[in-house]
């Protein structure tokens, strides 16, 4: 019998992250390991691992797949949602569709199942995204409306991610090239560990790819740079400016690659005997100026923490969007973090493993259900990330294992994770 997802109260009812999933990422390009796979097969595959990875979750009982995608032509249309979902083999009653937040898709995926199922229209719902961004490289086809720019709407240079973070480095002085490129350092570094200790692996669901005279298997994520080191940035070109700041060694890679998750109210968890990695407590996203699209993060945390009626200080672990360093240490400045404090970010971020676009969202949710794993003592952790055009979007995540340090006992938790 299917389960209600709100009581006769009317109240909001838990939303609960089940098993999440990810392509290995791959570089965009000629010479990427996804130059020769579609975009929407990509989709296909993690859709299929999450259903495998949950067997006692009959197909029909997924009630929604949305799926972003920044560009939602080609191989990546129509209505990517819908088409990946047939493909995957799950019932043809299973409606889905498309979204777009350019790079917080995936994030707005969740955010809107979420919503579904906090007030009654789904019990279980699939989010995430994709981004080949080898077929479709940012920009292509976009035709801005010349009133923008024309009218002064917005800044020409928000039109360029990398000027923009080069414009927040011009507002904040205090976040050098140096310190922008230790950060850098510091996430490939992570990764790296994150990798060697088994963290990164069993969140991968390989793929079977082609090239024009073979067939491959992509089982590891090709952009990282193990090794990077300070004197190897510290020459690296400037592109978006002469004698900048931002570069290839302190932004996130070109990248290809999917994810996705399985959401669902925590009744119908219960009914289906679905596993809870994470509880949403709540979310927000917000708008700045476009020109410094980065500074996104903090406005939008510091209104899901308003919503959550908590403080940055109740927050133990931080998985924000490295689309460039100087983001990453704009909010961290802002709420008094240190540049290497080990709550953000332990596996490494984007710097390291890419920003397939419309897809980072949901990797963010993946590291973070892990990390809450293995640190029982955190109750709460958050997701962020900047957006273009100027945005950020937020969602703040409680933890099911978390142990209260004072009484050495489980806490109950679930009463007070319904999604506001």
């Amino acid at each position: 019998m299917a389960v209600s997802a709100q009581d006769r109260t009317g109240s909001l009812h838990d939303v609960v992250f089940v098993e999440g999933v990810r392509t290995p990422f791959g570089r965009a390009g000629d010479k990427g390991q996804y130059a020769q796979t579609r975009g929407d097969d990509l989709m296909v595959k993690v859709i299929r691992e999450l259903m495998r990875r949950t067997p006692q979750l009959p197909a029909d009982r997924v009630d929604e797949v949305a799926v972003a995608a920044v560009s939602q032509t080609g191989d990546q249309g129509p209505t990517i949602g819908r088409t990946a979902a047939i493909l995957a083999g799950l019932p043809q009653s299973v409606p889905g569709f498309a979204i777009d937040r350019m790079c917080a898709g995936a994030m707005t995926a969740v955010t809107t199942m979420a919503s579904g199922i906090a007030v009654g229209a789904y019990d279980v719902a699939i989010a995430g995204g994709v981004e080949h961004m080898g077929h479709h490289p940012i920009g292509a086809g976009v035709d801005p409306n010349p009133r923008f720019v024309a009218d002064r709407l917005v800044d020409p240079q928000a039109l360029n991610m990398g000027n923009t973070a080069e414009n927040l480095h011009d507002k904040y002085p205090s976040i050098t090239k140096d310190r922008a490129d230790a950060y850098a350092v510091a996430s490939q570094e992570k990764y790296a560990k994150a990798l060697a200790d088994g963290n990164i692996a069993p969140d991968l669901v390989p793929v079977a790819t082609r090239s024009s005279d073979s067939w491959g298997l992509a089982t590891t994520d090709e952009p990282p740079r193990p090794g990077s080191s300070l004197d190897g940035m510290a020459n690296l070109k400037t592109p978006f400016r002469p004698h900048g700041r931002v570069t290839a060694g302190n932004a996130s890679p070109l990248t290809d690659g999917a994810t996705g998750c399985l959401l669902a109210s925590s009744a119908a968890a219960t009914e289906l005997g679905l596993p809870v990695r994470m509880r949403m407590v709540s979310f927000a996203f917000a708008g700045v100026a476009p020109e410094t699209m980065g500074e996104g993060p903090i406005p939008s945390t510091e209104k899901a923490l308003a919503k959550a009626g908590l403080s940055i200080d109740d927050i133990g672990l931080f998985e924000v969007n490295e689309a460039f360093a100087v983001q990453v240490l704009t909010f961290t400045e802002h709420f008094g973090i240190a540049d290497d404090d080990p709550r953000v970010n332990p596996y490494g971020g984007a710097i390291a493993v890419g920003h397939p676009l419309a897809s980072s969202g949901v990797r963010l949710m993946l590291q973070l259900a892990r990390e809450f794993e293995q640190h029982p003592e955190v109750r709460y952790g958050l997701t962020t990330m900047c957006v273009g055009l100027g945005m950020g979007g937020c969602i703040i995540w409680e933890n099911p294992h978390f142990t209260d340090s004072r009484s050495g006992t489980a806490s109950t938790v679930a009463s007070e994770g319904a999604a506001q």
